[in-house]
């Protein structure tokens, strides 16, 4: 890609740590940045992503300020945590609506949107975007069972990247020791969100795991 092409990534933070884990590995996000900033003037690199409400430690904060030194733009938001008809404790909260705005107000300043999401609900904007001229390319996978991309936004987007084939260039190496102490530090420790569109989109279960 031309070095002028103007980017922006919005990572669905949430939606991401699913599919890595679906896939076995975790994201190296200074490796992440790098890539995409290979691959372009990169405007800015967003990531979304809740935290619970009333909560003393989150286990991904120390991830979240991370990000926030090392020039992603972090957007987070409380969720509230419930207890379901199955007595299973669930956490309620999305960045869906966070996202989309951002993303239409820089869609006169970017010639394309990297969008980390296999959500349906993101596919009416991405058609938004690509009616303003944007370009959008859609990263989540197909390799995995069942697939994290709905499949009506993996067809709306322009370009459809699948996670599994960015292992290798965004993938973070676990072997040594020090490796899986920078996992500890930069991973969140996130519940997998359902993908698919349905009642319980923007539930997640609560984190069961710390980072300490």
């Amino acid at each position: 890609m031309s070095a002028f092409n103007r980017i922006a990534l919005f990572i669905d933070g949430t939606n991401l740590y699913a599919t890595s884990r679906a896939l076995g590995f975790d994201i190296d996000f200074k490796r992440l940045l790098s890539e995409f900033q290979n691959r372009g003037a990169m405007l800015r690199a967003f990531f979304y992503t809740t935290i619970i409400e009333d909560q003393e430690y989150s286990s991904i904060r120390p991830l979240i300020d991370w990000l926030d030194y090392n020039g992603y733009t972090v957007v987070t938001k409380a969720a509230k945590e419930f207890v379901d008809a199955t007595g299973r404790r669930k956490l309620k909260g999305s960045m869906g609506i966070e996202l989309a705005v951002n993303a239409m107000e820089l869609a006169e300043r970017v010639d394309e949107i990297v969008l980390f999401s296999g959500d349906g609900d993101f596919r009416s904007l991405v058609e938004a975007l690509q009616r303003r001229g944007v370009r959008v390319t859609v990263v989540s996978t197909t390799a995995s069972q069942p697939p994290m991309v709905a499949d009506e936004l993996r067809r709306q987007a322009d370009a459809f990247i699948d996670l599994a084939d960015l292992k290798p260039r965004i993938g973070r190496a676990t072997p040594a020791r020090s490796a899986a102490r920078e996992v500890r530090q930069h991973t969140p420790q996130l519940a997998p969100r359902k993908v698919m569109n349905g009642s319980d989109a923007g539930e997640v279960d609560p984190p069961e795991q710390s980072l300490n």
